[in-house]
């Protein structure tokens, strides 16, 4: 490729950072811009002119993946930022508290000031330990440190020191028992594969050998496992229709970018139970006949990246990764990890197939749908952590046992994320059908004496349920049919001195700032919908009717869920609380 570059030059660093890439493709670009922030803190044009040459990108590429991400920069910056989550869960517990000390003592957000910078930034998955902040210091290697909770004083000496390196305290399971997929969180040590197999790990990839592909995914099917993403979508179904595809490598790609505020189950998962993903993600890839699979986790996980990268390498070392997994002659499967960069969107199954590929990370229209042509082009299946550390529960106890659990067209455990106004936040496991009451019982209701105003269902693209609606089973056709979602699991809980209208234009921002901008529904729509919210909030316009125009634009024209959706949560907060009025 005869590439046009500009006139720049790499530094030593840069250079460094760029080094172990040589002879790599396109699909690296991603991995080789993480590798220069992490060890620069930013990525200068000679940096993109040394990655262009080295992978054969061109150049306005990639800026335009570079630009596309939150955690990259492309201007100088300090060393060391601060990224002060001001989303939903931590807005109700205090986060502007933090901003407003690091403004009076540090300088306003995205200014330098003492070789520091500090941004206001989106969910860092940590709500239960709402409000957080995030420490990054570039270098070789780059450290982090969550602050989780935060205050106004720790942000501040976070902002004038390295970073201690720490990734906040592990997951805490408030509940005791009946628990099947937090069973081992908390108690079983996330690095031990020993550990991991005495609690009856691997006997299900053991099972599935045995039983055959076909039957694997036949035990799947019969269970009735929906995907716990958001689309509730039956696993099986999309099993047999890659597995079914002539056309050849087939990929399997986890999804743990959880970035739907609110969302941190798949944190928990892979910081408490690593070795259950990869157990699950071999059983899946065996049935689809993948032989290589991908991890794409949140950039914002250092305790889940650790911990998994630990899993791969062990796994490797004792034959359950690698050739001939387990000792079964031709069934060989590796996986690879992928670090986001901050992008809601490419929690969207097709926007992260264009991240892995190296482009921006921006969904494709469908059909043809991932099953048929996904990663690459070729045949590919997209799960989430939740969903897949579901497999080996059927495949120990049966899909006849797991659909015991459960409702009929709901079957099997579910988790459940509780933060906001609740006394213990942190994630539960219920049954399906459960009903909302009783999992904010589990949680220890409102604090402090405080009534209940709302509850957030399914996070940003959610939905509101009012107190009076406690009794809702929590099932995905109880939700459908009081006009609700249980999305991937938010319960975000507001007490009678949450701010609702703020929280509303938080949620508006939120969308505003990330859609992709691919398509002009959602582009433009996110805008005039915080457009609105603003103006109702200044000067109490009118503005529902334009609100709802907009609405429904987005949902009936945009490409992707997150313009179908922008629109789902403000709409009902106007229509079950007489908000915006």
């Amino acid at each position: 490729m005869d590439l046009k570059l500009l006139d720049a030059i790499a530094s030593h660093e840069e250079r460094a950072a760029v080094a172990g890439f040589a002879g790599g493709g396109r699909d690296q670009l991603l991995p080789a811009l993480h590798a220069v922030n992490d060890r620069v803190g930013w990525i200068s044009q000679g940096a993109l002119n040394l990655i262009c040459e080295t992978l054969h990108v061109p150049p306005a590429d990639a800026y335009g993946v570079a630009s596309f991400y939150s955690l990259f920069a492309l201007e100088e910056r300090p060393e060391r930022v601060v990224h002060v989550c001001t989303d939903l869960a931590c807005r109700l517990t205090g986060a502007e508290t933090v901003c407003d000390v690091l403004i009076e003592h540090v300088g306003a957000a995205g200014k330098a000031r003492g070789g520091v910078t500090w941004l206001r930034g989106p969910c860092l998955g940590v709500c239960e330990r709402a409000p957080a902040a995030l420490t990054f210091q570039a270098g070789d290697p780059a450290t982090t440190e969550l602050l989780a909770p935060a205050t106004g004083a720790s942000a501040v000496l976070a902002a004038g020191r390295a970073p201690a390196a720490a990734e906040g305290a592990p997951p805490v399971i408030h509940q005791k028992d009946g628990l099947r997929l937090l069973r081992r969180v908390g108690v079983v040590d996330p690095s031990s594969l020993d550990e991991y197999r005495a609690t009856g790990g691997y006997a299900a990839l053991r099972n599935a050998l045995r039983m055959g592909q076909a039957a694997v995914i036949r035990e799947v099917t019969d269970s009735g496992l929906l995907g716990r993403g958001g689309a509730a979508f039956p696993t099986g179904r999309k099993w047999a229709g890659a597995a079914g595809q002539p056309a050849a490598p087939h990929y399997l790609v986890c999804n743990a970018d959880e970035s739907e505020p609110g969302t941190f189950k798949d944190r928990v998962l892979l910081e408490g139970d690593p070795f259950a993903l990869v157990e699950a993600m071999t059983i899946a890839a065996f049935a689809i006949g993948a032989r290589q699979g991908y991890v794409y986790l949140r950039g914002e996980y250092p305790r889940a990246l650790r911990l998994l990268r630990n899993a791969l390498d062990v796994c490797r070392e004792r034959g359950f990764l690698g050739v001939d997994v387990m000792g079964h002659e031709g069934f060989s499967f590796d996986i690879e990890i992928r670090r986001g960069a901050g992008a809601y969107i490419c929690g969207e199954e097709t926007a992260i197939f264009n991240s892995i590929e190296g482009f921006r990370g921006e969904p494709r229209t469908k059909p043809p749908f991932p099953v048929e042509q996904g990663l690459f082009g070729k045949p590919t299946v997209v799960n989430n952590v939740e969903t897949l550390v579901n497999v080996p529960l059927i495949l120990t106890e049966g899909a006849a046992a797991y659909r015991a659990i459960g409702t009929e067209a709901s079957a099997g455990p579910k988790l459940f994320c509780l933060s906001g106004n609740v006394a213990r936040p942190g994630v539960y496991e219920v049954p399906f059908g459960a009903t909302l009451r009783e999992l904010l019982a589990l949680a220890g209701g409102v604090p402090g004496g405080r009534s209940l105003r709302a509850v957030l269902l399914g996070g940003a693209a959610g939905g509101f349920v009012r107190p009076d609606e406690l009794d809702l089973p929590l099932t995905f056709e109880d939700a459908r049919a009081a006009k609700t979602t249980l999305g991937s699991g938010v319960v975000l809980v507001l007490d009678d001195l949450a701010d609702l209208g703020g929280f509303l234009l938080r949620i508006a921002e939120f969308f505003r700032d990330e859609s992709c901008g691919q398509c002009v529904p959602c582009r433009i729509g996110t805008v005039r919908q915080e457009e609105a919210i603003r103006r109702v909030l200044a000067a109490g316009s009118e503005e529902r009717p334009l609100l709802r125009e907009v609405g429904g634009v987005m949902r009936d024209s945009s490409i992707c869920g997150l313009g179908q959706t922008a629109w789902n949560a403000i709409e009902s907060a106007i229509d079950r609380l007489g908000a915006l009025q």
